[in-house]
Protein backbone atom coordinates (compact mmCIF):
# COMPACT_ATOMS: atom_id res chain seq x y z
CA UNK A 1 0.00 0.00 0.00
CA UNK A 2 1.18 3.30 -0.42
CA UNK A 3 1.82 5.98 1.84
CA UNK A 4 -1.19 7.80 2.13
CA UNK A 5 -1.24 11.63 3.65
CA UNK A 6 -4.49 12.31 5.52
CA UNK A 7 -5.23 16.34 6.91
CA UNK A 8 -7.80 16.99 8.83
CA UNK A 9 -8.43 20.88 10.54
CA UNK A 10 -10.55 21.25 13.34
CA UNK A 11 -12.03 24.73 12.84
CA UNK A 12 -13.54 25.82 16.74
CA UNK A 13 -14.04 28.82 18.24
CA UNK A 14 -10.84 28.59 20.17
CA UNK A 15 -8.15 27.36 17.98
CA UNK A 16 -7.73 26.00 14.65
CA UNK A 17 -6.07 22.78 15.10
CA UNK A 18 -4.54 21.29 11.83
CA UNK A 19 -3.12 17.63 11.94
CA UNK A 20 -1.09 15.60 9.38
CA UNK A 21 -0.49 11.97 9.19
CA UNK A 22 0.84 9.53 7.09
CA UNK A 23 -0.77 6.09 6.73
CA UNK A 24 0.82 3.03 5.31
CA UNK A 25 -0.10 -0.57 4.99
CA UNK A 26 -3.10 -0.98 7.19
CA UNK A 27 -1.42 0.62 10.27
CA UNK A 28 -2.63 2.98 12.62
CA UNK A 29 -2.13 6.41 11.02
CA UNK A 30 1.20 8.10 12.30
CA UNK A 31 1.08 11.53 12.95
CA UNK A 32 3.82 13.55 11.83
CA UNK A 33 2.40 17.43 11.63
CA UNK A 34 0.63 19.33 14.58
CA UNK A 35 -0.03 22.53 15.02
CA UNK A 36 -3.00 24.58 16.86
CA UNK A 37 -3.37 28.12 16.41
CA UNK A 38 -5.56 30.66 18.34
CA UNK A 39 -9.00 30.70 16.33
CA UNK A 40 -9.86 34.48 14.30
CA UNK A 41 -12.78 35.14 12.72
CA UNK A 42 -14.83 31.98 14.14
CA UNK A 43 -17.85 32.83 16.73
CA UNK A 44 -19.93 29.75 17.89
CA UNK A 45 -18.62 27.40 15.58
CA UNK A 46 -19.64 29.25 12.79
CA UNK A 47 -16.89 31.53 10.02
CA UNK A 48 -17.93 35.52 11.32
CA UNK A 49 -14.94 36.92 9.44
CA UNK A 50 -13.71 35.42 5.95
CA UNK A 51 -10.49 36.93 6.21
CA UNK A 52 -9.56 36.61 9.54
CA UNK A 53 -10.83 33.02 9.60
CA UNK A 54 -8.25 32.23 6.59
CA UNK A 55 -5.42 33.56 8.47
CA UNK A 56 -5.79 31.42 11.21
CA UNK A 57 -6.57 28.76 8.65
CA UNK A 58 -3.10 29.13 7.32
CA UNK A 59 -1.50 29.91 10.07
CA UNK A 60 -2.23 26.43 11.73
CA UNK A 61 -2.02 24.71 8.19
CA UNK A 62 1.38 26.07 7.26
CA UNK A 63 2.89 25.20 10.61
CA UNK A 64 1.66 21.24 10.42
CA UNK A 65 2.93 21.61 6.82
CA UNK A 66 6.71 22.61 7.84
CA UNK A 67 6.57 20.15 11.28
CA UNK A 68 5.50 17.33 8.69
CA UNK A 69 7.72 18.25 5.50
CA UNK A 70 4.96 17.70 3.29
CA UNK A 71 2.21 20.24 1.74
CA UNK A 72 -1.32 19.15 1.58
CA UNK A 73 -4.13 19.26 -1.04
CA UNK A 74 -7.16 17.35 0.39
CA UNK A 75 -7.95 18.40 3.61
CA UNK A 76 -10.84 17.23 5.94
CA UNK A 77 -12.80 19.66 8.08
CA UNK A 78 -15.24 20.13 11.06
CA UNK A 79 -18.50 21.78 10.84
CA UNK A 80 -20.60 22.92 13.86
CA UNK A 81 -22.97 25.50 15.04
CA UNK A 82 -26.25 26.45 16.39
CA UNK A 83 -28.53 25.04 13.27
CA UNK A 84 -26.95 21.94 12.99
CA UNK A 85 -29.83 19.31 13.52
CA UNK A 86 -30.65 16.00 12.65
CA UNK A 87 -33.39 13.53 11.40
CA UNK A 88 -33.80 9.87 10.92
CA UNK A 89 -35.60 8.84 7.62
CA UNK A 90 -36.36 5.58 5.89
CA UNK A 91 -35.47 4.32 1.99
CA UNK A 92 -37.51 1.68 0.39
CA UNK A 93 -36.47 -0.01 -2.97
CA UNK A 94 -37.12 -3.42 -4.53
CA UNK A 95 -34.57 -5.72 -4.67
CA UNK A 96 -33.67 -6.50 -8.45
CA UNK A 97 -32.76 -9.67 -8.97
CA UNK A 98 -32.98 -13.15 -6.75
CA UNK A 99 -30.27 -11.48 -4.31
CA UNK A 100 -29.27 -8.03 -2.59
CA UNK A 101 -26.39 -6.88 -4.25
CA UNK A 102 -24.27 -3.80 -3.44
CA UNK A 103 -26.12 -1.65 -5.90
CA UNK A 104 -29.52 -2.49 -3.67
CA UNK A 105 -28.34 -1.03 -0.98
CA UNK A 106 -26.98 2.22 -2.85
CA UNK A 107 -30.51 2.72 -4.37
CA UNK A 108 -32.12 2.43 -0.72
CA UNK A 109 -29.49 5.28 1.22
CA UNK A 110 -30.28 7.24 -1.61
CA UNK A 111 -34.11 6.78 -1.40
CA UNK A 112 -33.88 7.98 2.04
CA UNK A 113 -32.09 11.23 1.07
CA UNK A 114 -35.30 12.06 -1.06
CA UNK A 115 -36.64 14.38 1.23
CA UNK A 116 -37.99 17.33 2.12
CA UNK A 117 -35.86 20.21 3.61
CA UNK A 118 -35.39 24.21 3.61
CA UNK A 119 -33.44 25.46 0.42
CA UNK A 120 -31.22 26.68 2.88
CA UNK A 121 -30.13 23.47 4.48
CA UNK A 122 -27.98 20.43 3.11
CA UNK A 123 -27.58 17.06 4.60
CA UNK A 124 -23.63 17.25 5.24
CA UNK A 125 -23.85 13.10 6.64
CA UNK A 126 -26.10 10.34 5.67
CA UNK A 127 -25.80 7.36 7.87
CA UNK A 128 -27.13 4.33 7.87
CA UNK A 129 -28.16 2.46 10.78
CA UNK A 130 -29.66 -0.88 10.01
CA UNK A 131 -31.30 -2.79 7.38
CA UNK A 132 -34.78 -4.49 7.07
CA UNK A 133 -35.42 -7.46 4.59
CA UNK A 134 -39.31 -7.80 4.06
CA UNK A 135 -39.81 -6.67 7.27
CA UNK A 136 -37.01 -8.65 9.02
CA UNK A 137 -35.00 -5.49 11.37
CA UNK A 138 -32.08 -5.30 12.61
CA UNK A 139 -29.62 -6.51 9.44
CA UNK A 140 -26.38 -4.77 9.38
CA UNK A 141 -24.96 -6.84 6.45
CA UNK A 142 -27.79 -7.36 4.23
CA UNK A 143 -26.37 -8.02 1.04
CA UNK A 144 -26.16 -11.80 -0.44
CA UNK A 145 -29.67 -12.28 1.44
CA UNK A 146 -32.33 -13.19 -0.06
CA UNK A 147 -35.80 -10.87 -0.26
CA UNK A 148 -37.83 -8.94 -2.37
CA UNK A 149 -37.95 -5.59 -0.18
CA UNK A 150 -35.00 -3.59 0.92
CA UNK A 151 -35.61 -1.02 3.69
CA UNK A 152 -32.65 1.19 5.38
CA UNK A 153 -33.01 3.66 8.26
CA UNK A 154 -30.63 6.18 8.36
CA UNK A 155 -29.49 9.22 10.46
CA UNK A 156 -28.94 12.23 8.22
CA UNK A 157 -27.22 15.45 9.76
CA UNK A 158 -28.15 18.58 7.92
CA UNK A 159 -26.45 21.91 7.94
CA UNK A 160 -27.18 25.38 6.25
CA UNK A 161 -25.41 25.81 3.30
CA UNK A 162 -24.13 28.74 4.46
CA UNK A 163 -21.61 27.00 6.92
CA UNK A 164 -19.88 24.72 5.07
CA UNK A 165 -19.36 27.40 1.49
CA UNK A 166 -17.81 29.71 4.44
CA UNK A 167 -15.79 27.28 5.75
CA UNK A 168 -14.91 25.87 1.80
CA UNK A 169 -14.36 29.55 0.58
CA UNK A 170 -11.49 30.19 3.51
CA UNK A 171 -9.56 26.91 2.57
CA UNK A 172 -9.70 27.62 -0.58
CA UNK A 173 -7.98 30.47 -0.58
CA UNK A 174 -4.81 28.60 1.39
CA UNK A 175 -4.83 26.66 -1.55
CA UNK A 176 -6.18 23.51 -0.52
CA UNK A 177 -9.37 21.13 -1.13
CA UNK A 178 -12.12 20.45 1.26
CA UNK A 179 -12.85 16.84 0.66
CA UNK A 180 -15.42 16.25 3.46
CA UNK A 181 -17.23 18.29 5.96
CA UNK A 182 -17.85 16.23 9.12
CA UNK A 183 -19.83 17.10 12.00
CA UNK A 184 -17.79 18.43 15.39
CA UNK A 185 -20.01 15.57 17.77
CA UNK A 186 -19.75 12.98 15.28
CA UNK A 187 -16.16 13.32 14.31
CA UNK A 188 -15.15 13.24 18.76
CA UNK A 189 -18.15 10.27 18.99
CA UNK A 190 -15.42 7.74 16.65
CA UNK A 191 -12.05 8.96 18.78
CA UNK A 192 -13.64 8.79 22.56
CA UNK A 193 -16.70 6.08 22.30
CA UNK A 194 -16.34 2.39 22.74
CA UNK A 195 -18.72 -0.20 20.85
CA UNK A 196 -20.29 -1.44 23.67
CA UNK A 197 -21.04 2.39 24.77
CA UNK A 198 -22.83 2.39 21.81
CA UNK A 199 -24.77 -1.03 21.57
CA UNK A 200 -25.65 -0.49 25.38
CA UNK A 201 -26.88 3.85 25.17
CA UNK A 202 -24.79 6.46 25.68
CA UNK A 203 -25.08 10.47 25.39
CA UNK A 204 -21.53 12.27 24.03
CA UNK A 205 -21.12 15.91 24.86
CA UNK A 206 -18.25 17.44 23.38
CA UNK A 207 -17.92 21.04 25.23
CA UNK A 208 -15.99 23.67 23.32
CA UNK A 209 -15.41 27.20 23.90
CA UNK A 210 -18.42 27.98 21.62
CA UNK A 211 -21.00 25.40 21.63
CA UNK A 212 -21.77 21.91 22.95
CA UNK A 213 -21.90 19.53 20.60
CA UNK A 214 -24.77 16.64 21.42
CA UNK A 215 -24.75 12.81 19.61
CA UNK A 216 -26.67 10.04 21.30
CA UNK A 217 -26.47 6.63 20.32
CA UNK A 218 -28.60 3.46 20.81
CA UNK A 219 -27.80 -0.33 19.67
CA UNK A 220 -24.70 0.35 17.98
CA UNK A 221 -25.96 3.46 15.99
CA UNK A 222 -26.50 6.96 16.14
CA UNK A 223 -30.24 8.21 16.69
CA UNK A 224 -29.78 12.09 17.23
CA UNK A 225 -27.02 14.91 17.15
CA UNK A 226 -27.36 18.46 17.16
CA UNK A 227 -25.77 21.59 19.05
CA UNK A 228 -26.20 24.54 21.06
CA UNK A 229 -24.71 27.59 21.64
CA UNK A 230 -22.84 27.99 24.61
CA UNK A 231 -19.97 26.53 25.61
CA UNK A 232 -16.89 27.35 27.92
CA UNK A 233 -16.38 30.42 27.04
CA UNK A 234 -19.26 31.54 28.80
CA UNK A 235 -18.41 29.97 31.82
CA UNK A 236 -14.99 32.56 31.63
CA UNK A 237 -17.37 35.63 30.92
CA UNK A 238 -19.29 34.79 34.08
CA UNK A 239 -16.11 34.21 36.28
CA UNK A 240 -14.96 37.51 34.48
CA UNK A 241 -18.24 39.37 35.65
CA UNK A 242 -18.81 37.74 39.00
CA UNK A 243 -15.18 38.24 40.40
CA UNK A 244 -14.62 41.42 38.69
CA UNK A 245 -11.61 40.39 36.71
CA UNK A 246 -10.76 40.78 32.96
CA UNK A 247 -11.68 37.94 30.43
CA UNK A 248 -7.54 36.88 30.36
CA UNK A 249 -7.39 36.63 34.34
CA UNK A 250 -10.79 34.80 34.25
CA UNK A 251 -9.69 31.98 31.45
CA UNK A 252 -6.24 31.50 33.40
CA UNK A 253 -8.72 30.77 36.82
CA UNK A 254 -11.05 28.62 34.63
CA UNK A 255 -7.56 26.74 33.46
CA UNK A 256 -6.50 26.73 36.87
CA UNK A 257 -8.88 25.38 38.88
CA UNK A 258 -8.00 21.88 39.02
CA UNK A 259 -4.67 22.97 40.48
CA UNK A 260 -6.37 25.83 43.06
CA UNK A 261 -9.30 22.94 44.20
CA UNK A 262 -6.31 20.27 44.91
CA UNK A 263 -3.94 22.39 46.91
CA UNK A 264 -1.59 22.85 44.19
CA UNK A 265 -1.53 26.43 43.88
CA UNK A 266 -3.47 27.62 47.27
CA UNK A 267 -2.00 29.68 50.44
CA UNK A 268 -1.51 27.64 53.55
CA UNK A 269 -4.98 28.57 55.17
CA UNK A 270 -6.69 27.39 52.49
CA UNK A 271 -4.76 23.70 52.49
CA UNK A 272 -7.78 21.59 53.58
CA UNK A 273 -10.83 22.94 51.81
CA UNK A 274 -13.42 20.14 50.28
CA UNK A 275 -13.24 19.70 46.35
CA UNK A 276 -16.17 18.47 46.21
CA UNK A 277 -18.88 20.24 43.90
CA UNK A 278 -21.12 22.98 45.64
CA UNK A 279 -24.19 21.11 44.72
CA UNK A 280 -23.40 17.81 46.05
CA UNK A 281 -22.25 19.26 49.46
CA UNK A 282 -25.62 20.96 49.43
CA UNK A 283 -27.46 17.95 48.99
CA UNK A 284 -25.22 16.21 51.97
CA UNK A 285 -25.37 19.34 54.14
CA UNK A 286 -26.88 18.78 57.29
CA UNK A 287 -29.86 21.05 57.71
CA UNK A 288 -29.02 24.00 59.38
CA UNK A 289 -25.66 23.83 59.04
CA UNK A 290 -23.42 26.71 57.61
CA UNK A 291 -20.62 25.93 55.45
CA UNK A 292 -17.22 27.62 55.91
CA UNK A 293 -15.91 29.91 52.98
CA UNK A 294 -12.86 29.09 52.21
CA UNK A 295 -10.88 31.65 50.40
CA UNK A 296 -8.33 31.53 47.23
CA UNK A 297 -5.31 33.29 46.47
CA UNK A 298 -5.10 33.59 42.84
CA UNK A 299 -1.60 35.51 42.98
CA UNK A 300 -0.21 32.25 42.63
CA UNK A 301 -1.80 32.12 39.32
CA UNK A 302 -0.78 35.80 38.16
CA UNK A 303 -4.20 37.26 38.93
CA UNK A 304 -3.70 39.87 42.20
CA UNK A 305 -6.83 38.72 43.58
CA UNK A 306 -8.72 36.97 46.54
CA UNK A 307 -11.84 35.30 46.35
CA UNK A 308 -14.07 32.90 47.98
CA UNK A 309 -13.90 29.43 46.96
CA UNK A 310 -17.46 28.74 47.02
CA UNK A 311 -18.30 31.85 45.37
CA UNK A 312 -16.12 30.80 42.29
CA UNK A 313 -17.19 27.54 42.16
CA UNK A 314 -21.23 28.68 41.91
CA UNK A 315 -20.16 30.49 39.42
CA UNK A 316 -18.97 27.77 37.22
CA UNK A 317 -21.37 25.22 38.42
CA UNK A 318 -24.35 27.58 37.62
CA UNK A 319 -23.01 27.96 33.85
CA UNK A 320 -22.43 23.91 33.32
CA UNK A 321 -25.90 23.07 34.73
CA UNK A 322 -27.29 25.91 32.04
CA UNK A 323 -25.56 23.92 29.45
CA UNK A 324 -26.50 20.16 30.66
CA UNK A 325 -30.06 21.79 30.82
CA UNK A 326 -30.49 23.23 27.35
CA UNK A 327 -28.73 19.95 25.97
CA UNK A 328 -31.18 17.96 27.87
CA UNK A 329 -34.31 20.37 26.32
CA UNK A 330 -33.12 20.30 23.16
CA UNK A 331 -32.67 16.43 23.22
CA UNK A 332 -36.40 16.40 24.68
CA UNK A 333 -38.22 17.67 22.41
CA UNK A 334 -36.68 16.20 19.47
CA UNK A 335 -38.46 12.94 21.55
CA UNK A 336 -35.60 11.46 22.91
CA UNK A 337 -33.60 11.00 26.14
CA UNK A 338 -30.10 12.41 26.95
CA UNK A 339 -29.67 9.77 30.07
CA UNK A 340 -28.76 6.23 28.39
CA UNK A 341 -27.77 3.41 30.13
CA UNK A 342 -24.16 3.57 30.02
CA UNK A 343 -24.37 7.44 31.01
CA UNK A 344 -22.84 10.79 29.59
CA UNK A 345 -19.60 11.08 27.76
CA UNK A 346 -18.04 14.03 28.44
CA UNK A 347 -15.74 15.30 25.86
CA UNK A 348 -13.95 19.14 24.29
CA UNK A 349 -11.72 21.38 26.82
CA UNK A 350 -14.42 22.02 28.95
CA UNK A 351 -14.68 18.66 30.30
CA UNK A 352 -11.53 19.15 32.26
CA UNK A 353 -12.91 21.48 34.89
CA UNK A 354 -12.86 20.10 38.15
CA UNK A 355 -15.41 17.49 39.41
CA UNK A 356 -17.54 17.72 36.27
CA UNK A 357 -18.49 14.80 35.86
CA UNK A 358 -19.24 14.21 39.45
CA UNK A 359 -22.09 17.44 38.17
CA UNK A 360 -23.10 15.67 35.34
CA UNK A 361 -23.65 12.88 37.34
CA UNK A 362 -25.88 14.44 40.03
CA UNK A 363 -28.29 16.67 36.91
CA UNK A 364 -28.49 13.29 35.15
CA UNK A 365 -28.75 10.79 37.46
CA UNK A 366 -26.41 7.98 35.33
CA UNK A 367 -22.53 7.60 35.21
CA UNK A 368 -20.69 9.75 33.43
CA UNK A 369 -16.48 10.05 32.00
CA UNK A 370 -14.24 12.13 30.58
CA UNK A 371 -13.52 10.63 26.64
CA UNK A 372 -10.50 10.65 25.91
CA UNK A 373 -9.54 10.54 22.11
CA UNK A 374 -7.28 7.34 20.94
CA UNK A 375 -6.66 5.24 18.12
CA UNK A 376 -3.49 7.67 16.64
CA UNK A 377 0.49 7.38 16.87
CA UNK A 378 3.30 9.18 16.43
CA UNK A 379 3.51 13.16 18.12
CA UNK A 380 0.06 12.39 20.02
CA UNK A 381 1.18 14.34 23.26
CA UNK A 382 0.42 17.62 22.20
CA UNK A 383 -3.23 16.46 20.88
CA UNK A 384 -4.36 13.69 23.58
CA UNK A 385 -6.42 16.00 25.87
CA UNK A 386 -10.03 15.47 25.09
CA UNK A 387 -10.06 19.22 23.58
CA UNK A 388 -8.63 17.05 20.58
CA UNK A 389 -11.42 14.60 20.35
CA UNK A 390 -12.39 16.42 17.15
CA UNK A 391 -9.50 16.35 15.36
CA UNK A 392 -8.40 12.46 15.91
CA UNK A 393 -12.12 12.03 14.75
CA UNK A 394 -11.79 13.46 11.49
CA UNK A 395 -9.00 11.39 11.31
CA UNK A 396 -10.51 8.45 11.99
CA UNK A 397 -13.74 9.35 9.93
CA UNK A 398 -11.27 9.81 6.77
CA UNK A 399 -10.14 6.12 6.96
CA UNK A 400 -13.23 5.14 6.54
CA UNK A 401 -14.73 8.05 4.51
CA UNK A 402 -17.51 6.87 2.64
CA UNK A 403 -18.82 4.82 5.29
CA UNK A 404 -21.72 7.27 4.99
CA UNK A 405 -22.70 9.18 2.26
CA UNK A 406 -21.58 12.62 2.55
CA UNK A 407 -22.92 15.23 -0.12
CA UNK A 408 -21.65 18.51 1.38
CA UNK A 409 -18.46 18.36 -0.88
CA UNK A 410 -18.38 17.11 -4.91
CA UNK A 411 -15.83 13.86 -4.08
CA UNK A 412 -15.20 13.57 -7.85
CA UNK A 413 -12.29 11.83 -7.19
CA UNK A 414 -13.88 9.35 -5.91
CA UNK A 415 -15.74 6.56 -8.54
CA UNK A 416 -18.70 4.54 -8.10
CA UNK A 417 -16.98 1.16 -7.82
CA UNK A 418 -14.58 2.69 -4.76
CA UNK A 419 -17.62 4.14 -3.12
CA UNK A 420 -19.17 0.04 -3.36
CA UNK A 421 -15.91 -1.53 -2.25
CA UNK A 422 -15.41 0.78 0.83
CA UNK A 423 -19.26 0.38 1.74
CA UNK A 424 -18.58 -3.36 1.14
CA UNK A 425 -15.47 -3.05 3.69
CA UNK A 426 -17.47 -0.84 5.99
CA UNK A 427 -20.72 -3.50 6.14
CA UNK A 428 -18.05 -6.49 6.92
CA UNK A 429 -16.51 -4.31 9.69
CA UNK A 430 -19.75 -4.52 11.08
CA UNK A 431 -20.11 -8.44 11.51
CA UNK A 432 -18.92 -9.56 14.86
Amino acid sequence: MARKIITAIDVGSSKITTVITAVEDNQQPTVIGVCSHPSKGIKKGVVVNIDDATSAISESVTAAERMAGVTVSDVYVSINGEQVTSLNNKGVVAVAGSEITIDDTYRAIENARTLSLPDNLNPIHIIPREFVVDNQGGIKYPIGMSGGRLEVETHIITAPNSYWQNIKKCVDQIGSNVYDVIFTGWASSLSVLTDTEKELGVTLLDIGSGTTSICIFQEGSVIYSGSIPIGGNNITSDIAIGLQVSLEDAEKIKINMGDLFDNKCVDNKSKNMDSTPALLRKLDEPKGKKEKSEEVDLNVIGVDKKVSKDMLQKIVEARCEEVFEMAKDNVTKAGYEISMPAGIVLTGGTSLLRNLTKLTQCVFGVAARVGYPSGLTGMTEEISDPSYATVQGLIKHALDDDVEISSSVDKGKSSMSGFFNKVTEWFKSLLP
